[in-house]
C-alpha cells in the first residue's frame, strides 16, 4: 500500500478538479464559492481523493471564466475573502486532502493594474514592457504588427488608443506578458510564495508552453509561423528558454518542507518535448492529454498507456491520466457518440472540445464506457485528476442558448469551434429538486437540464449502484490496493480486452468490446465490478485483489 502523506503523495494521488463557480454556491447568488466548497469537504472527503486542485478563483472579469487574473493575490469578492480561502485550507487539510491551485503566467486581465498602468503610461515605458506592445504596419501603422489570430478566433493584436497594438494569445482581455522583463518573473515568485505561506501544497500551471517567446523583425507571417518546427527554438510555442523559467520556481518549491508540486498543462508536440515541464529541475510533473482525444479503443488505450509509462520512467516523474476537464466535453458524451478515428484532424478536435449533435448521442453506452474506462484509469499506476461531475457520470449539456452562454470560445470560434466549453461547466446538481437542484438558493448562472433531477448526490448516495458509488468504492479501494509504480500486461486472448497487474497482485480486466470475456475461476478474486455466470460483459470493467 502506497503511504499517501509522504512528499511524493503526488506520484499516484487521485486530484478533483473544482471549477470553484459550478461547484456549491453558499450564498445564493448563483455562481459557486469558497465558502461553497467549505460546505462540501465532507462529499470530497467521503469520495475518497487525495487532493482538489482550484480552477482560478481570482479577480476577474470573466472574459475567459476566471482565466483573466486581475490579481494573482486575493480571492475574487464574489467567491469569497482571503480568509474564506483560508478556511477551506484548513478544512480541507483537516480531512487529509491537499491543496492545488491554478496559476496563469502566460497573460493577466486587461483589467490588471499593471495593464492599465501600461495604457497610461505610453509607449517606451517600462509599464508596457512587462506586455507584448508592438508598433502597427502600413502607412500610419493602422494595421496589426502581424496577420496571426488568436486561439479563440479573431485577430492576435488589439490596438491602443496611442496606436500602438498588444498581443493576446487568447481573448482579447488577456494581452500577454513580456516573460524577458525581470519584473514579471519576479512577481510571479512573489505570487507563488504568497499562496505557498497560505498552505497550498501545489500548482497546475495554465499553458506551462507558452510562457517566453522571441519575436524577430520583421515578424513572420501565420503561414510562415505555423510552418514552423515546434523544436524549442519557435518564436511562441515550447521554447527552450521556458524551462529557466520553471528553473526559478523549482528553487521557490523546494524551499518549502515538504516542497510545493506543480503540474503543467503543456500541449507540446512530441514525448521528448513534455519530458522537459516533467523533470525533476523543472515543474516535475505534466498532463498527459492522450486520451483526452482518444476513442474507447482497447489498442488505442494499450498504446498510449505503455508510451506514457515510458515517458514517466525517462524522466523520473510519474505520468498523469485524465478524461474530462473544464476544457473538453465529458468523456460520457464523447463515448456515446460516433468514433473519431477516420475524420480530419480538425474536425476530430472540435468534436472532442465542443461535443456532438444529441441525435448522434447514445447516453447509455457512453455512461457504461465511461465508467469502464475510469475503473481501468484508477488501477493504473501514475496520478489520475478526475473532474468535478464526472463522479455523477454527467453528460456535456449541449442545450444551452446562445445568450445564456458565456465561454469567449463559443462567441469568437477559434480553435474551440462549434459550442465553445459551456456544456462541462453548467453547475452541479446535489439534490432533485430546487432551482439549481441544490447548488444554491436561487437560479445557477448556467442553466441546468432537468435530467440533473436524476443524476443528483442525493440520488446516487442512496443508490449502491450508482456512477457516485462506484467512484467512491473505487477510490477506497485505490488507497488500499495502490503499490510501486508498476505494471505488467497480461495476456487474454483478445486484441478488444486488457489486462493488466501491479506489483502486489491487484489486477484490473477492462473488456472493450461488445461480447462477454470469460474469467473463470479468478472470478472469487473480484473486488470491484460485475460478472455474469463468470464473464466479464462488454464495455465494462473489473478489479482483481489477492484473497486473504
Amino acid at each position: 500500500m502506497t503511504d499517501h502523506n509522504t512528499a511524493e503523495w503526488w506520484r499516484q494521488a487521485a486530484v478533483y478538479q473544482i471549477y470553484p463557480r459550478s461547484f456549491a454556491d453558499a450564498n445564493g447568488d448563483g455562481i459557486g464559492d469558497i465558502p461553497g466548497i467549505v460546505s462540501r469537504a465532507d462529499y470530497l472527503a467521503e469520495l475518497g481523493i487525495d487532493a482538489v486542485w482550484l480552477s482560478p478563483f481570482y479577480p476577474s472579469a470573466l472574459a475567459d471564466g476566471g482565466y483573466d487574473v486581475a490579481d494573482y493575490r486575493d480571492v475574487d469578492p464574489r467567491l469569497g475573502t482571503l480568509e474564506d480561502f483560508d478556511r477551506m485550507v484548513a478544512a480541507l487539510h483537516a480531512r487529509g486532502i491537499r491543496v492545488v491551485v491554478d496559476i496563469v503566467p502566460n497573460h493577466t486581465s486587461d483589467q490588471h493594474a499593471w495593464f492599465q498602468e501600461a495604457l497610461a503610461a505610453g509607449r517606451g515605458s517600462a509599464a508596457r514592457d512587462r506586455y507584448i506592445f508592438r508598433e502597427g504596419t502600413g502607412p500610419d501603422g493602422s494595421l496589426p504588427p502581424s496577420d496571426w489570430v488568436s486561439t479563440f478566433g479573431g485577430a492576435a493584436w488589439e490596438r491602443v488608443a496611442d496606436g500602438q497594438w498588444y498581443f493576446h494569445h487568447f481573448a482579447v482581455e488577456q494581452p500577454d506578458l513580456n516573460w524577458s522583463n525581470p519584473e514579471v518573473r519576479e512577481d510571479f515568485l512573489t505570487t507563488l510564495r504568497f499562496w505557498s505561506d497560505r498552505g497550498v501544497d501545489g500548482f497546475r500551471i495554465d499553458v506551462a508552453h507558452m510562457l517566453t517567446k522571441d519575436f524577430p523583425d520583421p515578424l513572420p507571417s501565420r503561414a510562415e509561423l505555423d510552418a514552423m518546427p515546434q523544436d524549442g527554438a519557435h518564436p511562441l510555442l515550447d521554447r527552450d528558454d521556458v524551462h529557466e523559467v520553471y528553473a526559478e520556481w523549482r528553487a521557490v518549491f523546494n524551499s518549502y518542507d515538504p516542497p510545493r508540486t506543480a503540474v503543467a498543462e503543456a500541449w507540446v508536440r512530441t514525448p521528448e518535448r513534455r519530458a522537459k515541464y516533467a523533470s525533476a529541475e523543472s515543474l516535475g510533473q505534466a498532463f498527459n492529454f492522450d486520451l483526452l482525444e482518444a476513442d474507447f479503443d482497447a489498442e488505442a488505450f494499450r498504446h498510449i498507456i505503455a508510451d506514457n509509462l515510458a515517458q514517466a520512467a525517462a524522466t523520473g516523474s510519474s505520468t498523469t491520466w485524465v478524461l474530462s476537464n473544464h476544457d473538453v466535453t465529458r468523456h460520457a458524451t464523447r463515448y456515446g457518440l460516433p468514433p473519431l478515428n477516420g475524420r480530419a484532424e480538425k474536425q476530430g478536435a472540435a468534436w472532442v472540445r465542443a461535443g456532438g449533435p444529441e441525435d448522434q448521442l447514445d447516453r447509455e453506452t457512453g455512461l457504461r464506457r465511461a465508467r469502464a474506462a475510469t475503473m481501468l484509469l484508477l488501477g493504473l499506476p501514475g496520478s489520475t485528476y478526475l473532474y468535478q461531475g464526472e463522479e455523477l457520470g454527467l453528460h456535456e449539456v449541449a442545450d444551452i442558448a446562445a445568450d445564456e452562454r458565456q465561454d469567449p470560445a463559443f462567441f469568437r470560434g477559434g480553435e474551440y469551434d462549434g459550442l465553445g466549453r459551456d456544456g462541462c461547466r453548467v453547475p452541479l446538481p446535489w439534490s432533485a429538486s430546487g432551482e439549481s437542484f441544490g447548488f444554491g438558493a436561487g437560479r445557477s448562472h448556467l442553466p441546468q437540464p432537468a435530467w440533473f433531477a436524476d443524476a443528483a448526490v442525493e440520488v446516487q448516495a442512496a443508490d449502491p449502484s450508482s456512477t457516485l458509488s462506484l467512484y467512491r468504492r473505487a477510490l477506497g479501494l485505490r488507497r488500499r490496493l495502490q503499490t510501486d509504480e508498476g505494471l505488467e500486461w497480461v495476456d487474454t486472448g483478445r486484441s478488444d480486452v486488457l489486462r493488466f497487474r501491479r506489483p502486489n497482485g491487484w489486477e484490473v480486466i477492462t473488456n472493450f468490446g461488445t461480447s462477454e470475456h470469460e474469467i473463470g475461476e479468478e472470478a472469487n478474486r473480484i473486488v470491484l465490478g460485475e460478472l455474469r455466470d463468470g464473464r466479464l460483459p462488454g464495455e465494462n470493467t473489473v478489479w482483481l485483489a489477492l484473497r486473504a
